[in-house]
């Protein structure tokens, strides 16, 4: 006799069949990832020395500080806000590199230190972030210029000298009457010179940084424009906003949720309330539950030994026991003349049962409402007892 071959009926895939469905993924995972630290790697080498008046990278601003140097002007760069509030003078200029990096707190006390300082201040760049507390009569335009070569087309004399320079960026209205509106783009300035209210001083804001950078400052009236603008005192204070500066972890007296920007706060609340909808969405009732055929028969008999497997497991004798005379109750309840309704009420079920066997009701209540039993020994006799008991009942 030879044994039969036994056929594998596992249904786990195989290695190959896992790649075969996932390889699709993993390469473009891993093009995504080549392509992200390419870009990286890219814009590392151009950004490197951003604005700073020590690098002679293309980006950097170290030509136009060598510049200002042959002309006497000084050129100290500083990273943190004391060093800017300390250094604001009348015989000072003060250049704010990326001013939107300051925290509103940042901003609040550099204005204040350079407000009456009488001396020169310059926001490189500034959008709604910041201008609405360094240069609160000056507002941003959406629609940045998408010319970058403009015309001076104002009488401000630094402007006028330098001639076309590179200032296309952000556009700036302003509410300023006093104020120098020059470089215009579709009507719209790139650079204002606006007064102080009161002294000698002024604030610059310039809608690119494109002048002072080293491979554009030989182009056009760049250089002119960057050395009037940067010279016009004997010392000039480069500030770059750096991470470490322990004043941009400061809050003041500000919460947590009040650091938040108020769209966050009310992106949150629509996502809560989006969540309960779709949850009372998912736990709607459209009407009964409509029973369906199960897509294997199963007998009785199996579900009754697992269940009973079930209960043994977990020694839930009482539960077990529970059932068994839960179900005898039930069944005993019309065969005696008891609604259905009362079956599981002692007064209503135990008299009925002693009339129709003569029985003791004692006994009768100890074995239909009960405690439960102490061991398995004890639920196979309870078992047993229902079942005669019930028996006992039909005959009669």
């Amino acid at each position: 006799m030879t044994g039969a071959t036994l056929t594998s009926t596992s249904v786990s895939p195989t290695a190959r069949q896992v790649w075969t469905r996932a390889r699709g993924i993993v390469i473009a995972l891993v093009i995504l990832l080549a392509a992200a630290v390419a870009i990286a790697a890219v814009r590392s080498d151009a950004q490197h020395g951003r604005l700073d008046p020590r690098s002679a990278d293309p980006y950097g601003s170290r030509a136009v500080a060598e510049l200002l140097a042959e002309r006497g002007v000084s050129t100290r760069m500083v990273t943190t806000l004391d060093e800017a509030r300390a250094a604001a003078d009348s015989d000072t200029t003060l250049l704010i590199a990326v001013p939107d990096l300051l925290t509103k707190r940042q901003q609040t006390l550099l204005h204040t230190a350079t407000e009456n300082s009488a001396g020169r201040t310059i926001l490189i760049s500034p959008g709604p972030p910041s201008l609405g507390t360094l240069a609160p009569r000056v507002t941003a335009d959406p629609a940045v210029s998408f010319d970058s070569t403009l015309s001076p087309d104002c009488t401000l004399p630094a402007a006028r000298r330098a001639g076309s320079a590179d200032t296309g960026g952000v556009r700036y209205t302003t509410t300023d009457p006093g104020a120098d509106a020059c470089y215009p783009s579709d009507g719209l300035p790139t650079l204002l010179r606006l007064p102080a209210a009161s002294g000698s001083g002024d604030t610059v804001v310039l809608g690119a940084p494109d002048i002072l950078y080293n491979d554009r400052l030989d182009e056009q009236g760049n250089a002119s424009l960057a050395l009037q603008l940067l010279g016009s005192r004997s010392h000039l204070v480069w500030y770059l906003p750096s991470l470490s500066d322990t004043s941009a972890t400061d809050a003041g007296d500000q919460s947590f949720f009040d650091l938040l920007p108020s769209g966050w706060l009310w992106g949150t609340l629509q996502l809560f309330i989006a969540a309960a909808l779709a949850a009372l969405w998912r736990a709607r009732r459209l009407g009964p539950l409509v029973p369906e055929r199960l897509p294997v028969a199963i007998r009785a008999s199996e579900t009754v030994e697992g269940r009973a497997r079930l209960y043994r497991k977990a020694n839930a004798r009482d539960r077990a026991a529970s059932a068994l005379r839960s179900t005898t109750r039930t069944r005993l309840a019309p065969l005696i003349g008891v609604p259905p309704a009362q079956a599981h009420a002692p007064e209503a079920l135990l008299p009925a049962l002693s009339a129709h066997l003569q029985g003791d009701g004692q006994a009768l209540h100890s074995l239909l409402f009960g405690p439960p039993p102490r061991d398995d020994a004890a639920l196979i006799a309870l078992a047993d007892q229902l079942d005669a008991l019930e028996r006992e009942v039909r005959r009669s």
